[in-house]
C-alpha cells in the first residue's frame, strides 16, 4: 500500500511539473492568443463548420459520418458531464498560484479535458470516412490537446484521460 501512494505522489508530482511546464507558455503574449484562439475553436466552432462543410461539399454521402460525430459527440458530451461532476478534480490554476488561467474555464472541474475528448473522436470519426483530412484534423487536435494545460485550465493527465476516452467513443461508433 505504501508502495502504491509513493508512485501515486510521484505521478502527481510529474503531472503537476508537467502542467507548470506547459503553463509558462502562456506568458508569450502571440503563443498565448494562438492557443486561445485554439481553444476557441475547439470548443465546437471547427467541429459543426467541419460537419458542415462535409455536407456541403459531400452532400449525402456525408451523412452518415456527420450523424456518427453528432450522435458520438452527444455521449462524449455525457460522459464528460458525469465524470467532471463525479471526480470533481479542481482546475490547476485553482489550485496552485503558480499556475495562470490564461482563458476562461467553461465550467468547474478539470477532469477529463472535454476539448481533447471530443477532438480526438471527431478528428478519429472524420479520417476514417475521409482520410485526407488527416494532415489538418491530427494536427488541429494536437493543438486543442496543448492548448488546455497551456492556458491553466488542465493537467496533462486530464488531457491524455480524454484523449483515451474519445478514442474508446469513436471506436465504439465506428462498430455501429
Amino acid at each position: 500500500m505504501e508502495r502504491m501512494t509513493s508512485s501515486w505522489h510521484r505521478i502527481n508530482a510529474l503531472d503537476l511539473a508537467l502542467c507548470l511546464r506547459f503553463n509558462r507558455v502562456s506568458r508569450h503574449a502571440l503563443l498565448c492568443q494562438l492557443f486561445r484562439l485554439v481553444s476557441r475553436l475547439g470548443n465546437g466552432v471547427f467541429w459543426y463548420s467541419l460537419m458542415s462543410v462535409l455536407l456541403l461539399v459531400d452532400g449525402p454521402q456525408a451523412v452518415p459520418t456527420v450523424i456518427r460525430m453528432t450522435l458520438a459527440g452527444l455521449a462524449c458530451l455525457a460522459i464528460y458531464k458525469y465524470l467532471k461532476t463525479r471526480t470533481s478534480r479542481p482546475r490547476p490554476y485553482q489550485v496552485y498560484t503558480a499556475i495562470a488561467a490564461a482563458a476562461p474555464a467553461l465550467d468547474r472541474f478539470s477532469f477529463p479535458s472535454g476539448h481533447t475528448l471530443h477532438a480526438v473522436c471527431f478528428s478519429m470519426i472524420a479520417c476514417s470516412a475521409y482520410p485526407h483530412l488527416a494532415w489538418v484534423l491530427w494536427p488541429f487536435t494536437a493543438l486543442v490537446a496543448i492548448s488546455r494545460p497551456i492556458l491553466g485550465l488542465h493537467y496533462p493527465s486530464d488531457v491524455l484521460a480524454g484523449a483515451l476516452i474519445g478514442l474508446c467513443i469513436a471506436n465504439l461508433s465506428m462498430l455501429f
